[in-house]
């Protein structure tokens, strides 16, 4: 009877281990910071980004000047001279603004800059994550940088997507 339940158990380990999910985590931002042309890329993005922010803010001050001129010499000027004034400054910050947008906004010249230095590196990151987790048979991998866990790699043995399609499909 013992041997009966010590095989009974061993085979319920060796079932349930076969069956058995393998998680693996990273991070990402100490892999980075280890290669030498992810920091040299940081660095030129870095320097590309204080000379973008300089003129940004020289836009900035030149309209401040404007305006505090306008307000010193608000009392003395007619009321087409202030319009004038007025449509000066408001041009010229649109102008600060724009410039700001085309630098920083969203798909401006940091952003397009940032994926040609940056993604290459990154994109030879994960694709060395995901032979790794092939080869060494891990079905999930993890990114424990920046505070969070973001998966990186799935085993797409592990999608449920299709079925759960078709279980609310008529």
């Amino acid at each position: 009877m013992k041997n009966f339940l010590m095989t009974f158990a061993l085979l319920l380990f060796s079932v349930s281990a076969s069956m058995a999910q393998r998680f693996a985590y990273v991070d990402t931002d100490y892999i980075l910071n280890k290669i030498q042309d992810y920091n040299d890329a940081q660095k030129k993005l870095d320097g590309m980004t204080t000379v973008w922010q300089e003129e940004v803010d020289a836009k900035f001050d030149e309209v401040k000047k404007l305006y505090n001129k306008y307000l010193s010499e608000e009392f003395l000027l007619t009321d087409d001279m202030k319009r004038q004034r007025e449509n000066e400054i408001i041009q010229k910050e649109k102008e600060a603004n724009d410039l700001q947008r085309q630098r920083f906004g969203f798909e401006g010249d940091l952003f397009k800059k940032r994926q040609e230095l940056i993604q290459p590196i990154q994109e030879k990151v994960y694709n060395a994550i995901e032979k790794l987790a092939t080869n060494l048979g891990y079905d999930f991998i993890f990114d424990k940088a920046s505070g969070g866990a973001t998966l990186l790699y799935t085993n797409s043995k592990f999608d449920l997507s299709e079925q759960v399609l078709k279980s609310i499909q008529p």
